[in-house]
């Protein structure tokens, strides 16, 4: 959730693949699942490794150690996060993207992807290297995030924090 520090640090490359990680993956299938997801990054859950899962519903897997080698375009598109469960905004990425990295099964992974996939990939590797989807909101969107995150507090009985309201940074 938004205010976890493990969300702000750039996760640790994966250097063993064992039966530990292979059950934190199932894991994570599950809670992607239970909550309607298509990406889940290891320090959503807690785990400052670099890797994460996705059922975009074309494909699904893992992909450890993931990078972006190359990307194209510009493509807006309504995007949410499990970390601020609930509100979404438009947000320009990359339309078109290269990633490269290695499945459980140690084998090298090049995926060729474009709108929705691409944008998943990205997201989930913004999460691999400390970065928001708040970060990308431009004011207006800050904003509106910034009054609903406050509202969910209060209501949640959590006192509202001083010196100029919650924090997204």
């Amino acid at each position: 959730m938004i205010g976890d520090p493990v969300l702000r640090t750039r996760a640790n490359e994966v250097t063993e693949v064992d039966g530990a990680l292979v059950r934190l993956t199932d894991d994570m299938f599950t809670t992607m699942y239970d909550v309607a997801g298509i990406g889940l990054a290891a320090p959503q859950v807690g785990v400052r490794q670099r890797f994460f899962v996705y059922d975009h519903g074309d494909a699904a897997g893992v992909i450890l150690n993931p990078r972006i080698v190359e990307s194209d375009g510009e493509w807006a598109f309504d995007e949410g996060c499990l970390s601020i469960p609930d509100l979404s905004f438009e947000i320009v990425r990359p339309k078109e993207i290269h990633l490269v990295g290695i499945d459980l099964d140690g084998n090298e992974v090049s995926i060729e992807a474009d709108e929705l996939e691409a944008r998943l990939f990205q997201h989930e590797l913004d999460h691999l290297d400390g970065v928001l989807l708040v970060d990308h909101l431009d004011e207006d969107q800050e904003r509106e995030a910034k009054r609903v995150l406050r509202e969910r507090a209060v209501a949640a009985g959590m006192a509202a924090p001083s010196g100029g309201g919650l924090r997204l940074t």
